[in-house]
């Protein structure tokens, strides 16, 4: 390598390193889109020969060739606390890193471009950008997914480094009643993480509960039936509980990205919520999906056919406690917010002037949002990361939407779509914009605009103008200013892009044969004014991927609280609470996102079927990038309606004069792009399929 660049990440509390390519390298190099980034765990020198054994190979239970076979050395893990400890995140570190939401190399999930939030040109062949190669159709039973960490396989492993920890816990010889309990605590979690994922992403796993699967035995051992949804979501709720019991509510500075009773507790929320979504709760949406899936085994549905509307319940329960939760006498958590100043543009007269929470009267909504994921804020007292850390992957990728002529790549790209769902500035759509804040497709800005410490470009297209905070935090776009301040070379910040055909970051550089932005817009959302990824001085800001935000939580409390039709009695924790359809409640809750995005919040007289309709457009606002929108659609039931509407952007296949027209982009990618309802699930590999006689595969892979 020309350049290496060691990067420490600390995820899960633990020390990672990260090798990257410099530009000139990546540049010559083929396959460049092959993410090069790999982590090792540090431990002290003390113990590197048990990490040799530490992290020998161990598959998910249908691959019993590679299991342990090695007694001696297995007793020699549970010999002392710190082998054991090591063990454990030696499970944890196998978990992908959720911030990898567009690569290959241990991407967590299908992500954005798996969406219709983003659409790129970048080099798909080569096993790149799992996303993508999921919607082209590249994805099936027979070459299923190391795009996304295999979470079938992956998982098993996590799963049975977790079993064989709680099986032999009480052998460690020099372990306090404390150090037992929080080992408990966390291996419980991560066990329960494991199936968390292979249940939102492939649908109900075969469940172990304790046992460590041995090898050697005979098939009719290992041949076991998947459980149901509703089987899978009451046993990982049970083990995040008996996880929270020992986990701690708060993790010292030094070991922020370990999980605390909080994040035990909001997936749980978050769980409870798909749980009770129409997909996976009978109605038409799980008919239609899952009506005649069965299990072989003895014919039962493998998602209800039988609607219960208790479900919202319990998934407003379970926000709630996460809500109510308190840290000596103040709440836990909170939604991040920046006081304003003289740089903050005031509001509209439709927004509440109280102070926040109860309006956004004595807050910055620009810098309060787009602090979240820059890098700007301290994210280790950061009240609204219920569950965070520090993300290398999301660090990395922010070349991904940097322009090609200034160190970048420029082609990940958002879609118009998403472009068009933000609201303008007083909570109005594109559509009904009023006179106060207009919105126009002809015409340019005639002056430039500073505010919250935004530059918005004269000459900038009216479309881009009176637009809402979360809009520029957010989105770049041709005349967009880009600050990249860390550079200090002349022409390397402060500069100006386009992405007009014939412009230097546009389709026709022959530097930008697939590194160009397909629908004239870049994700900016986690990129700081500092960034810069060319010049003298040139660097780029920490990230963290926030898993779990306490916003999600708000809008979920909404949500679960908004399909209620009837009052329902839940018992959390030894209380019984009673829900119902609370437009106080509703309003509470979703009015703080809103108003810390400087919008108007719910009246209190909206109809539920309008309050979902707001609901559901927030979250593809709000979680923009973030993960959320891939299962949310599939949740809901609207999956191949949301996923069939044509990706669309500007044309950047014309100058300027021709620019501004949505059109969709002249690529045979869009063409080939798939919407078929088995992608409502991943499929499982056919491998494993022949192992088990009793395996049943994910409807319509077959």
């Amino acid at each position: 390598m020309n350049t290496i660049k060691i990067l420490i990440q600390n995820r899960f509390g633990i020390f990672r390193n990260e090798i990257r390519p410099s530009q000139s390298e990546r540049a010559t190099t083929q396959n460049r889109r092959v993410d090069s980034s790999f982590s090792v765990f540090c431990f002290s020198l003390k113990i590197t020969a048990l990490t040799a054994v530490i992290f020998l190979a161990s598959c998910d239970y249908l691959n019993i060739d590679r299991y342990f076979s090695n007694e001696f050395k297995q007793d020699s893990i549970f010999a002392q606390k710190r082998y054991v400890e090591a063990y454990m995140w030696g499970a944890a570190v196998l978990f992908p890193d959720e911030g990898q939401i567009f690569s290959t190399s241990g991407q967590a999930a299908p992500g954005p471009l798996a969406t219709d939030e983003a659409f790129t040109m970048f080099n798909i062949g080569s096993g790149s950008y799992g996303g993508m190669r999921l919607v082209q159709g590249f994805i099936t039973a027979d070459a299923p997914d190391p795009f996304f960490n295999n979470a079938w396989s992956t998982s098993y492993k996590i799963i049975r480094k977790c079993n064989t920890i709680l099986m032999r816990l009480d052998e460690v010889p020099d372990l306090t009643t404390s150090d037992r309990l929080n080992i408990i605590g966390t291996t419980r979690f991560l066990r329960a993480f494991a199936y968390y994922r292979i249940l939102t992403d492939y649908g109900p796993p075969i469940l172990l509960d304790d046992d460590v699967v041995e090898n050697n035995a005979t098939i009719e051992y290992y041949d076991r039936a998947r459980s149901t949804f509703d089987e899978a979501v009451e046993y990982i709720c049970s083990e995040l509980e008996a996880a929270a019991a020992y986990m701690p509510p708060t993790q010292p500075i030094l070991n922020f990205g370990r999980p605390t009773k909080g994040a035990a507790w909001a997936l749980i929320a978050r769980l409870r919520l798909i749980h009770a979504s129409p997909l996976f709760n009978g109605g038409q949406a799980a008919r239609t999906y899952f009506g005649g899936w069965t299990r072989k085994t003895d014919g039962v549905h493998y998602v209800s056919q039988s609607y219960d509307e208790k479900r919202w319940a319990v998934a407003a329960a379970a926000a709630k406690r996460v809500m109510d939760m308190d840290n000596a006498g103040a709440p836990m958590y909170s939604l991040y917010t920046v006081a304003n100043d003289d740089n903050t543009p005031a509001l509209p007269a439709t927004v509440s002037a109280a102070d926040f929470p109860d309006g956004a009267g004595n807050i910055d909504p620009y810098r309060s949002y787009s602090e979240l994921f820059n890098g700007e804020c301290v994210p280790s007292i950061n009240p609204e990361f219920i569950w965070a850390y520090k993300s290398s992957g999301l660090r990395a990728y922010t070349q991904g939407s940097f322009p090609v002529d200034h160190g970048g790549w420029g082609g990940m790209a958002v879609t118009q779509k998403m472009v068009d769902a933000f609201y303008m500035a007083d909570g109005k759509t594109i559509a009904t914009a009023g006179n106060d804040y207009s919105y126009s497709e002809t015409g340019v800005t005639g002056s430039s605009r500073s505010f919250s410490g935004y530059l918005l470009n004269a000459g900038v297209s009216n479309m881009y103008v009176n637009r809402e905070m979360r809009f520029y935090a957010s989105i770049g776009f041709s005349e967009c200013y880009w600050p990249a301040l860390s550079a200090t070379t002349a022409g390397d910040s402060k500069f100006t892009v386009t992405y007009y055909y014939d412009s230097s970051s546009g389709k026709s550089n022959p530097n930008a044969t697939v590194d160009f932005t397909p629908t004239g817009y870049v994700i900016k959302k986690f990129i700081h004014p500092m960034d810069a990824w060319q010049g003298t001085n040139s660097r780029i800001m920490d990230k963290v991927f926030p898993v779990i935000r306490y916003a999600e939580i708000l809008l979920s409390y909404a949500e679960a609280l908004n399909n209620l039709t009837q009052s329902h009695t839940v018992e959390t924790d030894g209380r019984s609470q009673t829900f119902s359809r609370d437009m106080q409640e509703i309003s509470r809750a979703f009015n703080q996102v809103r108003y810390r995005a400087g919008l108007p919040g719910l009246t209190g007289n909206e109809s539920a079927p309008d309050v979902q309709e707001l609901i559901e457009k927030e979250r593809m606002i709000e979680f923009l990038f973030e993960n959320r929108r891939y299962y949310d659609v599939r949740r809901w039931g609207k999956y191949e309606e949301s996923e069939s509407d044509p990706v669309m952007g500007m044309n950047v296949d014309a100058g300027k004069d021709g620019y501004y027209q949505r059109v969709v982009p002249n690529t045979s990618r869009i063409g080939s792009r798939v919407v078929n309802r088995k992608m409502v699930l991943l499929p499982i590999s056919r491998s494993e399929l022949r192992k088990l006689p009793s395996l049943d595969q994910n409807p319509g892979w077959e």
